[in-house]
């Protein structure tokens, strides 16, 4: 049975279900699926807003919901009042995801579903943890779709640029382990990764908060392009966005402000 095929016949064997969508391609593409096959009287979407949330994010939803005619709950995790999700440490996720999952099971009773594939089994993710202690599951995992499954399953299902969505990690993941979460600072991080989108269309950005200061990175390509008087221009546009800090320039490296804890 095709991997597809799997993922319906896994949905259609379930219960009413709440799909934790984040505006990501994985998350919107499930929830788009779950509608489907399963009609709003049995999914409905759940979408949390917060300061790590980019407001494009909740803007697509918002979109799509109205589009596909989704059942749409839109609430507040409350993460931010979490002293420890906002301590940032290590394993922050965890505590943003038990948060979220806490409060979507205080709205309903129906099966939690996430975005979750394959591919993201490979990397440390302590939020699979809180999932699982709140009887998260996970479709595509279940069905062994990876992210370019997810993608091929976007455009079947005639969902546009949302399958080539580039990945977009929420904005804490921009802030390095260690230092404290700031709505403020959030919001300063997707500014500066706004204007430098505007400005030089690169394939990917990230605004990093180091303890050394900013740390913008850049895909090889568009960090290749940045000559001195680009990079002087661009450093005046985001004197605004920053309080005029300085700003430094690196190559693109997935999760870099992430310090695991050393073992042993």
């Amino acid at each position: 049975m095709a991997d597809a095929a799997v993922l319906e016949a896994i949905l259609d064997g379930l219960g009413p279900v709440a799909v934790a969508v984040s505006g990501g391609v994985d998350s919107v593409t499930l929830a788009a699926l779950a509608h489907r096959r399963l009609g709003g009287a049995r999914a409905t979407m759940m979408h949390a807003v917060s300061a790590a949330v980019p407001p494009e994010a909740t803007m697509r939803v918002r979109e799509l919901a109205a589009r596909e005619g989704w059942r749409l709950a839109v609430l507040d995790a409350g993460e931010f009042q979490d002293p420890r999700y906002r301590a940032n440490p290590a394993d922050r996720c965890f505590y943003c995801k038990t948060n979220l999952y806490g409060r979507i099971a205080g709205r309903t009773g129906a099966t939690i579903l996430s975005g979750t594939n394959r591919d993201d089994l490979d990397d440390w993710r302590p939020g699979l943890e809180a999932a699982r202690r709140h009887g998260v599951r996970h479709p595509y995992v279940e069905a062994g779709i990876d992210k370019a499954g997810v993608r091929a399953l976007a455009r079947t299902l005639g969902l546009g640029a949302v399958a080539e969505l580039p990945a977009s990690p929420c904005l804490s993941s921009r802030v390095e382990t260690g230092i404290a979460i700031d709505p403020a600072e959030l919001a300063m991080i997707h500014a500066v990764e706004t204007l430098v989108g505007e400005r030089l269309r690169p394939r990917t950005v990230r605004c990093r908060l180091r303890r050394s200061g900013l740390v913008v990175e850049l895909d090889a390509d568009s960090l290749a392009a940045l000559d001195e008087e680009r990079r002087a221009t661009l450093e005046r546009a985001m004197a605004a966005a920053t309080g005029g800090a300085a700003v430094a320039f690196a190559p693109y490296r997935m999760g870099s402000a992430f310090l695991r804890p050393a073992l042993g």
